[in-house]
């Protein structure tokens, strides 16, 4: 044994193993962010939608365009302020209106010119439940260029888009784990072919197949942590650092959420290292044991 207490010593040539797990590593703490990210954005986003009505007052296609607007945005305002279960609603301003198409039309006076819709922003009183057959027939009579729209598309898309990210965020991780455990298999193989000397010698001396596979487990699962562990550190300093460009002074492209991780979502991260471990101790037990069993 080595002074560490250690059967087996580091082989020179251990390097491209441990670069090769801590990228593994890296990609699979970057797909566990990303699900984590895509599920915030998705409960933040279903939760601003969510109680909310949206009726918007299309701008008509003949006659007076800001008189018919104003005329049917009053009384679709009137409306739904008198429907049951509406708690507030509000017209959006010009400058909320303008502040909506910036990140697609920009900004400036031809801007300013274009026609837009009228939006209403409505509220719905919690727990009440609101006739949405009703209102929409009742603003058709007050505002024929009125539609209502209570986000139930837009809210089971989001959650669709966030469940189909996590899904895939997950799948990546199962074909990483296989991806590792065939890679530490490989290597536990060859590192038994290397120590083949050491493992007769124990073999005739009386050592049983687990206690050969036990230098064998310790070895290797120690290798995968720390690489694991660089690759996950690695991983949650780039999110730092994504998270950190706003305060650098670059500004977020409009609508995507925030792609820093918050403290919570970061301990995630270091599970990576810890079922890498696991996956590297098991493979090379397994390994270790079915190769004595076949030699000897």
């Amino acid at each position: 044994m080595s002074r560490s207490g250690r059967l087996l010593p580091r082989e020179k040539g251990a390097a491209p193993l441990d670069v090769v797990i801590g990228v593994m590593a890296f990609l699979a703490a970057l797909a566990l962010g990303s699900s984590l990210l895509a599920e915030r954005a998705s409960v933040g986003w279903r939760a601003g939608l969510a109680d909310r009505l949206t009726i918007q007052i299309l701008v008509p296609s003949q006659g007076d365009v800001n008189g018919t607007l104003a005329r049917e945005t009053d009384a679709a305002l009137e409306a739904v302020r008198a429907a049951p279960g509406i708690a507030h609603a509000a017209p959006l301003s010009e400058e909320q209106m303008q502040s909506l198409v910036e990140p697609w039309l920009g900004k400036g006076a031809l801007v300013a010119e274009l026609p837009l819709p009228r939006l209403i922003d409505a509220t719905v009183t919690p727990g009440a439940s609101v006739d949405l057959a009703a209102l929409s027939a009742r603003l058709k009579q007050v505002a024929p260029d009125a539609q209502l729209d209570d986000h139930q598309r837009w809210i089971a898309r989001l959650k669709g888009l966030a469940d189909t990210i996590a899904w895939s965020a997950y799948g990546i991780l199962i074909l990483i784990a296989v991806a590792t455990a065939s890679i530490v298999a490989f290597a536990t193989r060859a590192g038994l072919e290397a120590q083949h000397e050491m493992v007769a010698l124990l073999h005739q001396m009386g050592a049983h197949a687990w206690f050969i596979s036990r230098a064998f487990e310790r070895h290797y699962a120690l290798a995968a942590l720390g690489a694991s562990a660089a690759g996950a550190l690695a991983a949650a300093l780039l999110f730092v650092l994504a998270g950190g460009l706003e305060f650098a002074g670059l500004e977020p492209v409009p609508f995507l959420p925030p792609i820093g991780l918050k403290l919570s979502e970061a301990v995630w991260l270091a599970a990576v290292p810890a079922v890498a471990m696991v996956i590297a101790w098991a493979t090379a037990r397994l390994s270790v044991l079915a190769a004595v069993r076949e030699i000897y």
